[in-house]
């Protein structure tokens, strides 16, 4: 009955994640605004220290440092550490440190990682999301090693 019940928090868990696909992740075609006490820029790098922060339509990466490649004229990889936040309309990410390739759509968030989206909140130590297909997957870790999480059914109603 337990494993059951894990199982199926867990299958709530993915599909309570929000979608952070379409025009709402960092995809070409939409500018990248950035802004930090600190900027250095070259044609292959992009480094951002103190209140760093990247925003492409309604997502938004927050972080002590960010850390961008560049490579044929746009980010081919951010690297954000220390205090790092994921902000999308629906749902905010936590995490110690992130990468996300645009190559692959995926988003890495490692440490202590904490989704909320409305009341609901998963914890883990690392989550990987697939901004194209929506793909994702919490692994243990934060608080005894585990993915634990909240989920509240929606109210009618109310």
């Amino acid at each position: 009955m337990t494993r059951t019940l894990t199982t199926a928090a867990i299958a709530l868990a993915l599909a309570a994640l929000p979608t952070i696909g379409g025009a709402q992740s960092f995809q070409a075609g939409q500018p990248i605004m950035w802004g930090a006490d600190e900027v250095s820029r070259t044609t292959t790098a992009l480094s951002l220290r103190g209140r760093a922060e990247l925003t492409q339509g309604d997502s938004r990466i927050r972080a002590d440092r960010v850390e961008g490649v560049i490579a044929n004229g746009g980010l081919s990889r951010v690297e954000a550490t220390g205090n790092v936040y994921f902000v999308t309309p629906e749902q905010t990410i936590r995490g110690d440190r992130a990468v996300y390739t645009p190559s692959n759509d995926t988003i890495v968030l490692t440490g202590d990682v904490i989704l909320t989206q409305g009341e609901n909140v998963m914890t883990g130590g690392r989550l990987t999301y697939n901004t194209r297909t929506e793909a994702a997957e919490m692994d243990g870790g934060g608080q005894n090693g585990r993915v634990q999480g909240v989920f509240y059914p929606e109210r009618s109603g109310t």
